[in-house]
């Protein structure tokens, strides 16, 4: 009759000392990040729960009250602050007074997370899922409510949360089919931490349903906050400037994954050979975005060696192609949070992410730029939005990587993108409003005393 109660609790531990002893390792791998990436060795000590006395003087001076709530937002990395975005903007909107405790685990999810700070919130590290680290993060801020992004579970985190009265919601939350799997697999460990949330506000049906089967109690359909975002006016102007500056179709790999370049270089090269490659004046200019910055210099390397012309945009003075991109025909997009700006300067985006089995990167925000977008066979990650897009008429699909940058090709001297990019444009309008209903949710699950001054 114990072993449903002593088996998770067992694996809990385990997992617990495995984390413990492997401590030294992850501090390595944290300061290793930090040659490529500055931005991991920033104020390490906090990703253990230690905090200096500039930081506690900073924290204490702005203690949460009933009046002035503590939300903590926990966005893992770019993708989940672009995400948080409007969600933390809802929030404000429906109680000002509250107080951001915004976190993250990678260094792009700070810097971008940054501009989502006002006077009086606080940015820190995510604390190892060691129950020392939980428990000194949780002791130090005490929010009112934690509200983690999309897909992040943690068994401490959940866990010590739950032993301190802490609220945890899951919001925009998706579970793929495949990441189901893998957590049942882990059931003992997974199941309780999926329990011990206060409520998962799922982005789909077929989220919620997973979400439920993985243990989850409280699951609400709420949409996507994605649809939410607005993508800056300044980012589009500057993007609409490139396309004119490059004087030829752009044709954008958009937040590419390891493995992929390759053959979308191979793909390029071949058709670029071929007697149905445009005329120069017509012939589209490649541009790519990888999705991760520190894979910079290896995807420049892998343009390079196939003997074509690369200019980077890190080099072009003012932020804009001088005559040396004009004349090249690779662009390497090795700039952080400028992604509104390359949809909107290209004329078709293929979708990093779906052309190798690694489920898709998000095409809303390239709806909302009105870039139309061929995806390739593998979007279990964004399934619904995937699919929805194509009824739409905003993005097609192509069944693999040389397809789809021959359909890309033909697609830039096609008037009929016109009205492609427009139902982009559309189908992200259409599915606006999650962040309103998700905010008034977070907010039902504070303690009694919070909601009282709502």
């Amino acid at each position: 009759m114990t072993a449903p109660v002593f088996k998770p609790w067992l694996a809990r531990q385990a997992y617990s000392l495995l984390l413990r002893l492997g401590t030294p390792a992850y501090l390595w791998r944290i300061w290793s990040r930090g040659k490529v990436e500055p931005g991991y060795r920033e104020a390490w000590p906090q990703r253990l729960g230690l905090y200096d006395a500039a930081y506690r003087r900073a924290w204490c001076d702005g203690a949460g009250t009933p009046a002035r709530p503590v939300v903590w937002v926990h966005a893992v990395s770019l993708g989940e602050a672009r995400a948080a975005a409007p969600l933390i903007q809802a929030l404000r909107t429906q109680r000002p007074s509250m107080r951001l405790l915004l976190t993250h685990s990678t260094a792009t999810g700070r810097e971008a997370g940054r501009a989502l700070l006002q006077p009086g919130d606080v940015q820190t590290w995510f604390p190892f899922d060691t129950p020392g680290a939980v428990k000194r993060f949780l002791a130090m801020h005490r929010p009112s409510v934690g509200v983690l992004m999309e897909t992040e579970v943690w068994p401490n985190v959940q866990h010590v949360a739950r032993r301190m009265g802490v609220p945890m919601v899951l919001a925009n939350a998706r579970l793929s089919e495949k990441s189901l799997k893998q957590g049942m697999r882990l059931a003992a460990l997974m199941r309780p931490a999926a329990q011990a949330l206060t409520a998962a506000l799922a982005q789909t049906p077929d989220d919620a349903r997973r979400l439920q089967a993985m243990g989850t109690q409280d699951v609400r359909v709420c949409g996507n906050v994605k649809f939410d975002m607005s993508p800056p006016p300044t980012l589009l102007a500057q993007g609409q400037a490139w396309s004119k500056a490059s004087a030829r179709p752009i044709v954008l790999a958009a937040s590419t994954r390891e493995g992929e370049e390759p053959g979308l270089l191979d793909a390029w090269m071949a058709l670029r050979r071929s007697p149905n490659w445009p005329p120069l004046g017509d012939a589209p200019r490649l541009m790519i975005v990888p999705r991760h910055p520190q894979r910079f210099e290896e995807v420049a390397s892998l343009i390079t060696q196939t003997g074509v012309s690369l200019s980077r945009r890190s080099t072009w003075p003012d932020g804009q192609p001088d005559a040396s991109a004009r004349e090249a025909e690779v662009w390497l997009g090795d700039s952080m949070g400028e992604m509104p700006a390359y949809y909107a300067a290209a004329h078709v985006a293929l979708l990093g992410g779906s052309f190798a089995p690694l489920g898709g990167q998000n095409l809303i925000e390239a709806a909302a730029c009105g870039c139309p977008v061929i995806m390739g066979p593998h979007t279990f990650n964004f399934a619904e939005a995937s699919e929805l897009s194509e009824v739409a008429g905003a993005a097609c699909r192509a069944p693999d990587i040389t397809s789809a940058v021959m359909k890309s090709v033909s697609f830039c001297n096609d008037e009929t993108r016109f009205g492609m990019a427009k139902k982009a444009g559309d189908f992200a309008h259409q599915h606006k409003g999650a962040a309103q209903g998700m905010a008034a949710l977070i907010w039902g699950f504070t303690p009694p005393h919070v909601r009282g001054n709502v």
